[in-house]
């Protein structure tokens, strides 16, 4: 009897083994991934490259998201996609999403992604332009909305007569003397500009952050829907694309591979030199300058100046409450 229970519990013993020895060999089974999109405002390049890190090297998978990055551009406006589903998440400026907010559409601001605006006017001292009241009566390069708020506003601050001209995506009608003053990006056509053979010191810059029109730009959007239903997933996304930016920074040749292969599956042209110049430019106006409030913050000093400002020119019927408005996904 002693013998027959000894084999008994010898074989609960060893049946017992087998089945850990066999849980260790076979990989549990994970959730499944939740699959999103998103669509930043322009194609693949420098200016996104936080996302297409955190998509190509694993980090949104560890967050539990499967992101199709959908590539933005004239033909596909990420506030239009945002505003009728065909995107889950969106990269908008601020001037956008409150412009959805006063059409109706509410909007939340996940995170602020750029600090400090990039919008800037460029002239070249050798057309006389020094200072903004050397520009009355000139010719000036202007984009269409959102980036045609703040020259204007600049305009009416210095009270000049321009003469505003539609402006291509190209700065050639700059280089050529077609306009005496022309609308660039200071990680884009600035560096185009530069490249083109003219040295900083014979152009005069006029960036709006330095005249009180520090308009952020760019920034996570959802639906407030969205954002209501499912919380956790808007934060699992943020934190997941801010980890993006951060590797990012911290491995620009890694970054700027990834870059390069995006371009060249949208067959979109550019080189190396100009998207390491846009990557250490998103790098300036990214990062908090004192270190003080997380990647992603909203100043809301910021947020106030937009919204009065907007206000004021008639472009923004009501505000949102700021505390409504941003939802600091990834914590402040």
């Amino acid at each position: 009897m002693q013998i027959r229970t000894f084999y008994i519990v010898l074989f609960c013993l060893l049946l017992t083994l087998s089945q850990i020895a066999e849980a260790k060999t076979v990989p549990h089974k994970t959730a499944p991934l939740k699959k999103i999109t998103f669509i930043p405002q322009w194609v693949p390049q420098a200016q996104f490259v936080g996302y297409y890190v955190a998509q190509e090297t694993g980090i949104y998978k560890e967050y539990g998201l499967d992101v199709e990055i959908i590539s933005g551009g004239p033909q596909r406006s990420s506030s239009d996609y945002l505003k009728n589903g065909k995107a889950d998440f969106a990269s908008l400026w601020l001037v956008t999403g409150l412009d959805l907010c006063n059409q109706g559409v509410e909007v939340i601001n996940l995170a602020q992604i750029v600090q400090r605006s990039a919008l800037m006017l460029v002239a070249k001292k050798s057309s006389d332009i020094l200072k903004p009241s050397d520009m009355e009566g000139r010719k000036v390069g202007l984009w269409g909305p959102p980036f045609e708020i703040q020259p204007k506003i600049f305009f009416k601050q210095y009270n000049l007569d321009v003469e505003p001209l539609q402006q291509s995506y190209s700065i050639n009608l700059f280089l050529r003397d077609g306009v005496a003053v022309t609308s660039a990006m200071w990680y884009n056509e600035y560096h185009t500009i530069l490249n083109a053979g003219i040295n900083p010191d014979e152009l005069t810059t006029f960036f709006y952050a330095d005249h009180n029109l520090n308009y952020p730009e760019d920034g996570i959007y959802v639906l407030k829907e969205t954002w209501q239903q499912e919380p956790a997933l808007c934060r699992a996304f943020v934190k997941a694309s801010l980890k993006g930016w951060r590797r990012a920074f911290a491995e620009p040749e890694l970054a700027l591979d990834i870059t390069m292969r995006n371009l060249k599956k949208e067959h979109v042209i550019s080189n190396r030199v100009h998207q390491k110049w846009m990557l250490n430019r998103m790098r300036d106006i990214i990062l908090p300058e004192n270190g003080s409030k997380t990647m992603g913050h909203l100043n809301v000093a910021d947020f106030q100046r937009v919204a009065d400002d907007l206000k004021e020119n008639g472009l923004l019927k009501k505000a949102p409450n700021f505390n409504d408005f941003h939802q600091p996904a990834a914590g402040e």
